[in-house]
């Protein structure tokens, strides 16, 4: 989840991009009045309703245009993208500090993104979550994809855009079993009354936690924390009885607790996740507002990579799908196949892996080209591949469906993060 609007909203300008664009067209015209102006001309008076004419006459947008810089034109500009992620969460963004190798779904979108500008990837840290959005908004990251619910108060009052969702996640329980001996038996958060809980501080779990327990008749002391590695620590040491995060974090916290040697502290009898699932957490890429053409770019790369594993294209098979897909049999006179052992390539296909360039992603100086789709599937393979390599054991062939992965720490068959033909929720919009 991401950090809280508070503290932040009065840092942030919050302005919807009819009036940013009016601004821009405000400044514009004042500049060009001065400098005639003090070249002798008359009339350097600019009003309100000048700038409203000429805004209903069509001159802001391309006002607006001129005076911003797309985020992908400087990417590509700096031949790197400075991606902001985890470096503590197993299954979405983890870095393994013996190795220097980082993996997880997050990290995964974010190679997707530099293969598919042909560009570099620089990970930034943004593990803190009370700091993430300054990152962004100052522009010390292009992207944030890092475990960051989308909101309507984080989309509209941090000037923040959101480009899809790859994680449909909810908020779990961790709890320590000695703590809680009864409440094991059940595995429900109702036998919890009492507890001392970390959770992390400027999160969406925070406000989750007061409405569900409170709605509960459950007592509960929140303990706050920055990292949810600080919420481990004080778990060892009693200090916190429960940690509470999205589920993908509890489960991949459980997941490294059980590869420790927990007898000398308080998790020696071990831990369980409680059966409720206590909010919707959607979790998503965010780029800066008004940045339009980056913004499509950061969605359709994701899309794509859904829609590729829709098609049963794959990290092994694009190159030959591509080829399939560019046959265009000859037709005669009549519209009949000349060769009736021609078999013609599929348009939907052809589009994804051959043209993309006629989806018209990107800017006028920096449009991504025909093949991007095909380097997105070298890098990291469609979306059910880069699910299976973050949280299974990375056999999945990428066309079998979510019932063929296996040794998955987070299950992706019968959830939200299936795709829709499975009954889950992942679902790209048409590629054409």
């Amino acid at each position: 989840s991401a950090d809280s609007v508070t503290s932040w909203r009065r840092y942030i300008p919050s302005i919807g991009r009819r009036e940013y664009m009016r601004r821009i067209l405000a400044m514009t015209m004042m500049m060009v009045m001065t400098t005639a102006a003090l070249a002798g001309c008359a009339g350097s008076d600019v009003s309100q309703e000048d700038v409203d004419a000429a805004y209903d006459d069509g001159y802001a947008a391309g006002a607006a245009d001129n005076a911003m810089v797309s985020t992908l034109d400087t990417i590509m500009n700096r031949g790197s993208i400075n991606c902001g992620v985890k470096t503590s969460q197993f299954g979405m963004g983890y870095l393994d500090a013996d190795t220097g190798t980082r993996s997880g779904l997050d990290v995964a979108y974010c190679e997707a993104l530099g293969a598919a500008l042909g560009v570099t990837v620089t990970y930034v840290d943004a593990t803190q979550a009370s700091t993430r959005f300054e990152k962004l908004a100052s522009e010390e990251i292009d992207v944030l994809i890092r475990t960051t619910t989308w909101t309507t108060s984080r989309d509209a009052g941090l000037n923040a855009d959101f480009a899809g969702i790859n994680f449909f996640d909810g908020q779990g329980v961790l709890v320590a079993e000695s703590a809680f001996e009864q409440a094991a038996a059940s595995g429900s958060v109702m036998g919890l009354d009492g507890v001392k809980i970390c959770v992390g501080t400027g999160t969406t779990t925070e406000g989750n936690l007061l409405d569900y327990f409170s709605l509960n008749g459950i007592a509960f002391e929140a303990v706050n924390v920055e990292f949810e590695a600080e919420a481990v620590e004080k778990i060892k040491s009693g200090e916190c009885e429960a940690f509470t995060g999205d589920m993908s974090a509890v489960a991949a916290r459980k997941y490294l607790l059980d590869q420790e040697d927990n007898s000398e502290n308080a998790l020696s009898a071990g831990t369980w996740i409680a059966a409720e699932t206590m909010s919707k957490e959607p979790l998503g890429a965010a780029t800066r507002d008004n940045d339009d053409d980056w913004n499509d770019v950061v969605a359709w790369v994701w899309y794509a990579m859904v829609t590729a594993e829709e098609y049963g294209i794959t990290s092994t098979n694009y190159e030959s799908m591509a080829t399939a897909a560019a046959v265009n049999c000859e037709l005669d006179a009549d519209g009949n196949q000349v060769d009736e052992t021609c078999i013609q390539g599929n348009a939907k296909h052809n589009v994804l892996l051959n043209t993309a360039t006629d989806l018209d992603l990107g800017t006028a100086t920096n449009p991504l080209g025909d093949t991007w789709v095909k380097a997105v599937l070298g890098a990291v393979g469609n979306y059910g591949e880069a699910y299976d390599d973050a949280f299974c054991d990375g056999s999945y062939d990428g066309t079998s469906g979510s019932d063929a992965m296996e040794g998955c720490l987070i299950d992706r068959a019968g959830t939200a993060n299936a795709l829709v033909s499975e009954g889950g929720l992942q679902y790209a919009p048409p590629i054409k």
